[in-house]
């Protein structure tokens, strides 16, 4: 049934492996990156159906990856979930006009996450 492929960003070793172990109950298969430069590598192998970015990240922030992932042709329709411990109103806006298709703060829970995703990818 993983048929659709998540590719989560975070730089949090465990908070990656939560998503990705929710994901995964979920049925998506996940590729993981704990870094934007990993992300952007993997993007360049690989076209995900939905990328999940933490805005926190080290070098370059979720909000300029988001941009980056919006700039290249492939992943210009994606969509993105921002998932981030920031959960002001100015991050928001800030991810948004990134190009982020949605903002949800963590701590998420695994059916929120999962029918989230499941919503974005019209999966419903």
């Amino acid at each position: 049934m993983a048929d659709k492929r998540i590719l989560v960003v975070d730089d949090e070793i465990g908070a990656l492996t939560l998503i990705g172990i929710m994901l995964e109950r979920g049925g998506f298969e996940v590729l993981k990156a704990k870094d934007a430069t990993s992300a952007l590598k993997i993007l360049e192998q690989e076209t995900p159906d939905l990328i999940i970015l933490d805005v926190m990240l080290p070098g370059m922030d979720g909000i300029e990856l988001c941009r980056r992932i919006r700039k290249r042709k492939e992943t210009k329709n994606t969509p993105v979930l921002i998932l981030s411990a920031r959960g002001d109103a100015e991050s928001v806006v800030r991810g948004m006009e990134a190009g982020a298709s949605d903002y949800l703060p963590k701590p998420i829970l695994h059916h929120d996450l999962v029918a989230k995703v499941r919503q974005m990818l019209k999966m419903d």
